[in-house]
């Protein structure tokens, strides 16, 4: 039976993942074709952290107090069915409005599903299942742009939606077979308001100051995706006016880049029960930011492909440690209002350091503003390197509640 529900929730998160690149791709295509503005293209990129800076700040009060189960089960349909209407939309802020819906709800469902994973999956058997999810994610980054490719071909950048919508739903359908795990436990009196938001603010204040590796490893690990972000908003830029690359080399790089991811997320799978979440953690960054360095020096297409395979096949191993940690040492019963949290404080970061590099670039150059982010990268993951292996020996929460 336990082997059962990883597959299907594998399943589940094959198909959103998936669905995500077409949706991805697909709504550029829309929104250029509608617009012929770039900017208008780029806008869609920003709307993700801002929803994520409006929701998180109280998703985590319902998430922790809500059956996480329906709460996947409503997002992956409500999600599916905005999508499907994306390609009846005539006007641009309209679409924008909707996608900001859909990008609140993506916001509320990563520490929901984290949080029922948790409750799913035993302590033995996460760190694998977590390294599944990663081979699962770098196959959708192949899989789901030749599918949208494909979808273009035989029909339009709608089509591709439509079937993006249907994966979304036939993922609901499929969380709807998972255990219950809650049932109506969670049902309370407790009615939402400002004030309950203030007390689990404390919650989380309280539990960060309780461990405080937690809060400095996770917050050291969300300002390397912070960077990452930043850096991959210049990437195409990069990759165009200094290394002089064609539309068609580039795509080679972005190959490169998703083989590396698969490779990496191969290998996470295969020593996932031999190695400690916090080596992963450790290493993996620590290699993330080297891959970064590479790209940040390189002057041709062999030495940007050597950085991005780096740094693709590194990031497999830290997000899976990361996940597992996080897992391991927040408590089930805060579980989402720390995640959420915490993703509020990244998806503010990710706003300001891309603004910031974006102007860096303007003003001095994209070369010196990449170098430039790398080295801070570099410096937050040797950091977290040398602080993460100081805290190994912390041994896991375990399932006692906080707050």
């Amino acid at each position: 039976m336990r082997l059962k529900n990883s597959l299907l929730l594998l399943l589940g998160i094959g198909l959103s993942n998936v669905g995500a690149w077409i949706f991805l791709i697909a709504l550029n295509l829309i929104v250029l074709d509608e617009s012929g503005s770039a900017l208008a293209v780029g806008i869609l990129y920003v709307l993700k952290p801002l929803a994520a800076l409006f929701t998180n700040a109280w998703a985590g009060s319902l998430i922790d107090r809500l059956n996480k189960r329906k709460v996947m089960v409503v997002l992956d349909v409500g999600r599916g069915l905005l999508v499907a209407l994306l390609p009846f939309l005539s006007s641009i802020p309209l679409m924008y409005a909707v996608v900001f819906v859909i990008n609140m709800g993506s916001a509320v469902f990563y520490p929901a599903s984290m949080t029922y994973m948790t409750k799913l999956i035993p302590r033995e058997k996460r760190q694998r299942f977590n390294a599944l999810r990663s081979l699962i994610g770098s196959g959708a980054f192949i899989v789901g742009p030749a599918i949208a490719g494909l979808l273009f071909i035989m029909g339009t950048p709608a089509t591709a939606l439509y079937l993006n919508g249907a994966a979304l739903f036939i993922s609901g359908l499929i969380t709807l077979l998972l255990p219950d795990l809650e049932g109506n436990s969670l049902a309370g009196t407790t009615k939402f308001s400002f004030e309950m938001i203030k007390t689990d603010w404390q919650v989380v204040r309280n539990f960060s100051r309780r461990f405080t590796y937690v809060m400095v490893i996770y917050l050291l690990f969300s300002c390397m995706i912070v960077m990452t972000a930043a850096i991959d908003s210049l990437e195409a830029v990069f990759a165009k006016e200094v290394l002089r690359l064609s539309n068609s080399t580039y795509g080679y790089l972005v190959s490169m880049a998703g083989a590396g991811f698969l490779v990496g997320a191969l290998v996470n799978t295969a020593i996932a029960e031999k190695v400690r979440d916090i080596c992963l953690i450790a290493f993996g960054s620590v290699m993330v930011s080297a891959g970064y360095v590479v790209f940040a020096f390189s002057d041709d297409f062999v030495v940007a492909a050597v950085g991005f395979s780096l740094l693709s096949f590194s990031l497999a191993f830290a997000q899976t440690g990361f996940e597992t940690f996080i897992q391991e040492r927040i408590p089930i019963g805060v579980m989402g209002r720390v995640s959420s949290m915490y993703g509020w404080f990244e998806g503010f970061l990710v706003i300001a350091a891309t603004v910031l590099i974006g102007a860096g670039a303007q003003l001095v150059s994209i070369r010196g503003v990449v170098l430039a982010g790398s080295a801070v990268m570099m410096a937050v993951t040797v950091l977290l390197f040398f602080y993460s292996l100081s805290r190994a020996k912390v041994k896991p929460i375990g399932k006692n509640s906080f707050g």
